[in-house]
């Protein structure tokens, strides 16, 4: 996520080191060994970043391209990337620094394929790649690895699943209309991808941490880093092992649609594996979290439940049947059953004339 949620001011990057640091430690204790080092460092010119009152660090430089970033502080981290506050050096504007490491030639090109798509999609609720670089190379045997680096845009309002957090634990729910245009926003960034050419793609992650939110709550769609082709041809067990092991590795599984936990060996997959995805988002703006996301929690079979289909509401809350009714016919089990993001669309956009005129 691309937001910061702690009361630092940066992440540490290099430590005061030397006899000068243990004659520090002897002398001063507390805040007056953080005064006396901090003044010992400006006077020798160095910018500083604190953490905390006892470490000291020099502020780290990122240049990608013709672009310096000054390193603020660490936003987040997962199985093979970091996310950063930046500063652009000549602006100081804030922005969000995503770096992927990559330890093969395969993990590359999946990273740099991350940077093409952002290049490609255009839309207002597509996050934008502001600046991008590639930095080393991979070499499983010498132990090395490169680095992809994108710049993106910095939201401090952070990502769908916070604001949903946050007001899960203040008791209040987003209110029916700001359900559905959130909801629409992000659905029309899915139809943007589901109509690229020369073939349609699909986002295959869709999940509330992968939305970011503006400061006007619109929607941003990020993370490409799951993205493929949308239309597949599945012939024969091998094809379908394969696609199987890659939704299990990219794919987040309350969110996973039924076809990619048990792919059959000739079949079709197209582009509504993110719209079932997109109805377990429906349901989180609704009530905090995907219909699955208990299951998971628990410990029990989570592709047992989404198979099943069996997707409960709960009995009181604030919102319309019709919307209800959307989510259900949203979550449908058989593909060939399941509505494409047009249909949806159409159907937001209805809801959203009849509640806007209710009000």
């Amino acid at each position: 996520m691309f937001c910061s949620t702690t009361n630092g001011t940066a992440r540490l990057v290099i430590g005061l080191q030397g006899p000068n640091r243990a004659r520090t430690q002897t002398n001063h204790t507390g805040w007056e060994q953080f005064e006396t080092i901090k003044d010992m460092m400006n006077t020798a010119g160095l910018a500083i970043l604190v953490r905390m009152g006892n470490c000291i660090c020099a502020r780290e430089t990122v240049k990608i391209n013709d672009r310096r970033y000054y390193v603020r502080e660490s936003l987040g981290e997962g199985g093979f990337s970091t996310v950063e506050l930046v500063e652009d050096a000549t602006s100081r504007k804030l922005y969000a620094l995503k770096r992927i490491t990559c330890h093969s030639q395969s993990d590359q090109k999946i990273a740099l394929a991350e940077v093409e798509y952002h290049k490609a999609l255009s839309h207002p609720n597509i996050i934008e790649c502001v600046n991008s670089d590639l930095v080393g190379v991979p070499d499983i045997m010498g132990n090395r690895t490169s680095q992809v680096l994108i710049v993106l845009p910095y939201c401090p309002r952070g990502t769908l699943y916070d604001e949903l957090m946050r007001r899960q634990k203040a008791g209040s729910h987003l209110d029916e209309v700001m359900v559905l245009s959130i909801f629409r926003g992000v659905c029309e960034a899915v139809q943007c991808m589901h109509s690229a050419k020369p073939h349609p793609l699909a986002h295959r992650d869709i999940k509330t941490t992968n939305v970011l939110l503006k400061e006007d709550l619109s929607p941003l769609l990020m993370d490409f880093g799951s993205v493929t082709k949308a239309r597949i041809e599945v012939n024969g067990s091998s094809d379908a092992r394969r696609l199987q092991d890659e939704a299990a590795e990219r794919s987040s599984m309350p969110y996973r649609p039924p076809e990619l936990f048990n792919v059959e060996s000739f079949c079709h997959i197209d582009e509504r594996t993110d719209v079932w995805s997109l109805g377990c988002l429906l349901y989180a703006l609704c009530f905090y979290k995907s219909p699955f996301d208990s299951v998971y929690e628990r410990g029990d079979s989570v592709a047992l439940a989404v198979v099943s289909g069996n997707v409960k509401f709960p009995e009181v809350h604030p919102y319309s049947e019709e919307l209800v009714e959307l989510i259900k016919s949203i979550l449908k089990v058989n593909l060939e059953e399941r509505p494409y993001t047009d249909w949806v669309i159409n159907s937001v956009d209805l809801l959203i004339n009849r509640s806007s005129g209710a009000v």
